[in-house]
Parts: structure tokens; sequence; C-alpha cells
């Protein structure tokens, strides 16, 4: 399923084939099957794809970078953190070989953000502040290239609440042993990136529920029930995307009731 992978070294798969060279008509038969399990969300059978691809073709950018994206949404359904794991390391693998196929290819760097904001998850707290401090320039970068992708933005909302929020201890682990926190991270600019990220594909439900939830936890009420609102609009397709409206759902009648709540007691206030 996408683990037992086999990579050149970086000397073969820098000199192979350009990433702007055409492919061969059997490696774009196989990148055309996998884009299309990938829109039927077959995901697994699209890895494979890819990393068919591969194995003829290794320096293939999308290849690359798509298997590495594939990877993280595949480990990250397991709940067994040997097997997370095993799929993070591979899309760590992924992305680095995809930037160095193209050193300044968005996806590329997105790959690689993603893969280590995944990784982190299962990390030490030193391995976890230094995968958020190493993200920061890949994700900075799929942005800067790739203005118009609502994934890249989402991932740099993502990424600059989360630092803006490191704890109390976090901050000063940070400070004694990793030269600071990292620079330039805000919670206004976590919340300009995902409603950018929302404004670019306003049907994704996760976009919907990450900013809802910053909102919410910068005590903007209305502004959280109205996204909310808005994902719970949307028809979900994949189970992810079942469980993210679920959740929308109950934080929106969470809401809801403690809006009842409030009016309740003003009406008794005013009685």
């Amino acid at each position: 399923m996408g683990l037992a992978v086999a990579f050149p070294a970086q000397a073969q798969l820098a000199t192979s084939v350009s990433p702007d060279t055409p492919p061969d008509a059997s490696i774009a038969k196989l990148l055309t099957e996998a884009q299309t399990l990938q829109t039927q969300y077959h995901e697994s059978e699209a890895l494979a794809k890819y990393e068919q691809v591969l194995s003829k073709a290794p320096a293939t950018y999308e290849a690359l970078w798509q298997a590495a994206v594939l990877s993280v949404r595949i480990g990250a359904r397991y709940t067994d953190e040997t097997r997370k794991a095993a799929y993070f390391s591979a899309a760590r693998l992924y992305a680095n070989r995809a930037l160095v196929v193209k050193s300044n290819g968005a996806e590329g760097h997105y790959a690689e953000a993603l893969a280590l904001t995944s990784q982190a998850t299962l990390l030490t707290a030193r391995g976890r502040l230094l995968a958020y401090r190493e993200m920061k320039p890949h994700v900075f970068m799929a942005v800067a290239r790739r203005p118009n992708w609502a994934d890249a933005w989402q991932l740099l909302g993502r990424w600059h609440y989360r630092v803006d929020h490191y704890s109390l201890l976090e901050r000063i682990f940070s400070r004694l042993f990793l030269g600071g926190t990292p620079s330039g991270a805000g919670t206004r600019k976590a919340i300009d990136a995902l409603v950018r990220a929302h404004e670019l594909d306003p049907k994704r439900i996760q976009v919907c529920y990450d900013l809802a939830r910053v909102h919410l936890n910068q005590g903007q009420r209305s502004r959280a029930v109205a996204v909310l609102q808005e994902a719970v609009a949307l028809t979900p397709v994949t189970a992810e995307e079942l469980e993210i409206s679920r959740r929308c759902r109950l934080l929106l009648a969470q809401l809801n009731r403690q809006l009842h709540r409030q009016v309740q007691r003003y009406i008794r206030s005013k009685n």
C-alpha cells in the first residue's frame, strides 16, 4: 500500500528526466489513470499508480508530490502509530525528491510542509517544535508560487495559528534550545489565510471547520456561526468529510444553545 518504495539516489534522480520534459505515452497514461482514481477518491489505488510511474521514471515531479500528499492522507486514517509513521516517512521521502527534481515547485514545497506537520503529531516535544520551524519556508513558498491554491493557504493558516498558540513550555523550550519561536506567526494572519482558502474553495468543508474554530477561539461567535452554517449546507462525499460535517453540526448546535440561553437570561432580566 505504498510503503515498500525503493528510492533512487538523489544524484540519479536529479539527472534523470527534467520535470518539464513531456512524459512518454505509457507514463502519461499512468498519470491520467492516477488522477482519475484520485477524483473518484480511490486514493490507495491512485498511490499505486503513481508508484508505477516512479518505477519507470523516478524523476516524474507530478508523481512524486502527489504520492507524498496521498501518503499523508492514507496514513492519517490509521489509528496505529507505527502505520502512520511509515506512511508519513514515505511522504517525506517523496516530497524531498520532488524538491530535488524541481526546487522551486509549489507542490513539492506544499507536500514537504504537509508531511512535516503530519509527522509532528507523532514526535516528542523537541521534534514537534523542530518540525514547525522547518515547515515555515516550505508553506510560505507554496503560497508564493501558487497564490490561488486553497490547500496551500489552509496549511499556512494552520501553521500561523499553531505557532502563535505555542504553550508557555513550548515557548521557553524554543527560546532556550531552538533560538526562539519561528518569526512572523500570528492569529490574525491565520484567519486571513483561512479566509483566503475559503474564498478559493468554498466547498471544502475542512477549511470551514478550521476557520470556524479559529473565529470561535478569538471570541468571534457570529462569524463562526456563519461559516458553520455554510459548512452544514455542504454535502459530504468522503468518510473524512462526513466526520467533519458531524463536528460542524455539533459545534453549531452548541453555539445555538448558548445563544438561546443568553437570550433567555436577557428576557428574564427585563421582566
